[in-house]
């Protein structure tokens, strides 16, 4: 498995069957984060969502970073917590994508529910990844079932679900993105 968990990017070894390639930039300055512990996340998701080959860029950063993408690819006028680039096509052998994470969110978001601000970056990052993978929370039903899937991975990697304690975000309103890369 060839993995690298680094603040530069770079450009991944995806050239061995069965590799999860992690990159991690991190630009922000409001939590310190460990980024073999969020690599060993991103890797243990992928597998339990059975992907074997992949190359996930995660980028954790300030809210206004994520306001101008959130503008830019979504139209919309406001900071997220985390936006998710499908870079693959269906039906591809490999899942390449990129994760845009605010940490300040996560920070303040963790502050408001008396929560680990790690444990809600991790929410963020697995909501994104399930995202890749190509579930959706645009219906009641699609809500439910992506809220559980976070649930379980989160529980399997040790770490506690902190939506139960943030309202559920309805569809069509901020919160919930994903877009498709457009250069």
């Amino acid at each position: 498995m060839s993995t690298s968990a680094s603040q530069q990017p770079g450009i991944p070894d995806r050239t061995r069957q069965g590799a999860i390639v992690v990159e991690i930039s991190n630009t922000q300055g409001f939590l310190d984060v460990d980024a073999e512990r969020l690599t060993g996340l991103v890797e243990g998701v992928l597998r339990d969502e059975g992907i074997e080959r992949a190359a996930i860029s995660v980028a954790l950063v300030d809210n206004a970073t994520i306001r101008r993408l959130n503008q830019k690819h979504l139209a919309h006028d406001w900071p997220t917590d985390v936006i998710s680039f499908t870079l693959s096509a269906a039906g591809e052998p490999e899942l390449v994508g990129e994760l845009v994470v605010s940490t300040e969110m996560a920070a303040a978001t963790a502050k408001e529910v008396s929560a680990e601000p790690a444990a809600e970056l991790a929410l963020y990052l697995v909501h994104g990844l399930l995202h890749l993978c190509g579930y959706d929370d645009l219906t009641e039903s699609d809500i439910h079932e992506m809220r559980a899937r976070e649930s379980t991975h989160l529980r399997r990697h040790g770490l506690m679900c902190t939506f139960s304690q943030v309202e559920l975000a309805r569809p069509g309103v901020e919160g919930q993105e994903q877009a498709t890369w457009s250069g």
